[in-house]
């Protein structure tokens, strides 16, 4: 096959990486899957070659999946583009190219097993998913739009997320799309019939499994909390300016009160609503304090993303992207819970090896004066008078297992997971569509459901199996008033966690490991003849 061979074979690689990445939401174009498919043959044409041409080809298909994935890094610059554009498309080549090494070392490690057969599949798939594992480890982590989030969320496919979670997904997803790679392989064509044949079965198996857990949904809770998301649809370039505070109030307070069939038991503003400190808003003296106050009814409960300011030690002040509840007494506003956000953004709210980025130029995007102070482990908050909720500040709900350790961590299990986010970062393109996808698996993963609330789309209530009840698009104002979708009860993934995952990743390496012996004892037998 001399088209997988030289410069073609690089080009392949990457068009495959480009193809899987148009796979994911908001694009869906599932033929890409066979980007998987494509990739291994590439990989698999060039072994006589040193390990390190499977290694760039891996570079390769990386980049260009993570072009089609990232390219939204890009926006975030824009906000302020007279001091910060710049380096835009530095941070997309930075981001790119850097995702990329860990298909690379995906790549690397396929090749260095030296499989061969139809197990090739799914040594390849335990390989690339051992990495986007790592992926979603390494330094703080970056877990977005793994392999196995392809499939949209509440769809049959995303509903085995529920047993092995997204890693274990990842797995099984890149094992079934990447067998077709067996048509150019040298086997026996009833061999290569067969390989097709098991993964057409698997892709059966898994689309039987989501419909059956579909179709024996969970009930709607006649009782549940009422809930109301307000979506201002203030831009990230306007909200910033401090001329503009009245305005963002505002128009945050008539959709707060705007009248409704049923009315709201919790309201929820997303995160950083509002161009200040919550510290000097609430302020005793401050004329928005009583303005607050007065947006709620006695008994309600506002949820409300804010930057908030803490003492800390030298003089030096913390400052904290946080959840605030607030609930209305009689005549007062009183706060009954705070959670501080754990897993911060690199560059978005800390930059890492800060010394050293100030003496080029370079600084986090946050609009504070110092960086964003990371808070305690997450852990599920019980507001007075609220059901128990993990929160998950934006980024926070791109990584499975949070929500399950949190609860081991408190003792106590959440009746939902809230995920406050500022998407307007991301701008009008696919960025929020994917956020809104990937968060929706967390729901999937726990049999919890996800309420969602952004500054300009896509604000959601995702039931349990990952399912949007209710949404306001990109660029929309309005409110969603609905109630909560009830729980699952306790999923396989919520009492394993990774456990399945590490399974499958097991009998990549036994099936990698066995041919090695096999393969010794043959050639061994060949040298004692």
């Amino acid at each position: 096959m001399a088209w997988t061979r030289g410069w073609w074979g690089r080009a392949a690689a990457l068009v495959a990486g480009a193809a899987a990445g148009l796979a994911h939401p908001p694009f869906g174009l599932l033929p890409g899957l066979l980007g998987y498919a494509l990739l291994l043959a590439v990989l698999d044409a060039d072994e006589p070659r040193p390990l390190r041409a499977a290694f760039f080809r891996g570079w390769l298909g990386g980049v260009g999946y993570f072009a089609v994935g990232v390219w939204w890094i890009t926006e975030p610059f824009q906000v302020d583009a007279r001091e910060q554009g710049w380096m835009a498309p530095f941070a997309l080549i930075l981001m790119a190219g850097g995702l990329a090494l860990f298909w690379a070392g995906a790549a690397w490690l396929y090749r260095l097993a030296r499989t061969r057969g139809p197990a090739r599949a799914l040594v390849f798939a335990g390989a690339l998913t051992a990495f986007e594992w790592l992926r979603g480890h390494v330094a703080t982590g970056f877990p977005w739009d793994m392999p196995g989030e392809t499939w949209a969320a509440g769809s049959a496919p995303s509903q085995l997320a529920s047993v092995v979670g997204a890693y274990g997904l990842t797995w099984i997803t890149v094992a079934i799309c990447a067998a077709p790679a067996a048509l150019a392989w040298n086997l026996k064509a009833r061999t290569k019939a067969a390989t097709l044949a098991a993964a057409a079965v698997a892709l059966a198996a898994l689309w039987g499994f989501g419909a059956w857990r579909l179709d024996h949904a969970v009930k709607p809770n006649p009782g549940a909390p009422v809930i109301r998301i307000v979506q201002a649809n203030i831009d990230q370039k306007d909200k910033w300016k401090p001329e503009n505070l009245g305005l963002v109030f505002d128009t945050y307070a008539r959709l707060t009160v705007r009248p409704a069939k049923a009315t709201p038991d919790i309201v929820i503003w997303p995160e950083g609503a509002l161009p200040v400190v919550i510290d000097d808003f609430i302020a005793p003296g401050s004329p928005y304090a009583p303005a607050l106050r007065d947006l709620l009814r006695p008994g309600q409960t506002l949820l409300m993303g804010v930057n908030r300011a803490q003492a800390g030690s030298g003089g030096k002040t913390l400052y904290f992207n946080s959840l605030m509840a607030f609930r209305r007494e009689p005549d007062a506003l009183r706060v009954t819970a705070v959670y501080d956000k754990h897993h911060l953004v690199p560059f978005g709210e800390y930059m890492p090896a800060a010394d050293l980025a100030a003496k080029v130029g370079f600084r986090s995007l946050v609009h504070m004066e110092d960086d964003f102070t990371a808070g305690p482990r997450s852990a599920p908050i019980a507001p007075y008078g609220l059901p128990p909720v993990q929160v998950l500040i934006c980024y926070e709900a791109l990584f499975p297992g949070v929500t399950r350790d949190g609860a081991r961590r408190a003792g106590q299990r959440p009746a939902w997971i809230l995920n406050p986010s500022n998407d307007a970062w991301f701008g009008a393109g696919s960025g929020p569509l994917q956020h809104l996808n990937i968060a929706s698996y967390r729901a999937i993963e726990e049999g919890l459901p996800i309420v969602r609330a952004t500054p300009t789309g896509v604000s959601a209530i995702i039931d349990a199996y990952g399912r949007s009840r209710a949404e306001l698009g990109l660029g929309a104002l309005g409110v969603i008033d609905a109630p909560l979708p009830p729980v699952v009860e306790n999923t396989w993934f919520s009492r394993v966690g990774d456990l399945g995952c590490g399974v499958l990743l097991l009998l990549s390496g036994l099936l990698a490991a066995a041919y090695r012996v096999r393969r010794s004892q043959v050639v061994g037998s060949i040298m004692d003849f």
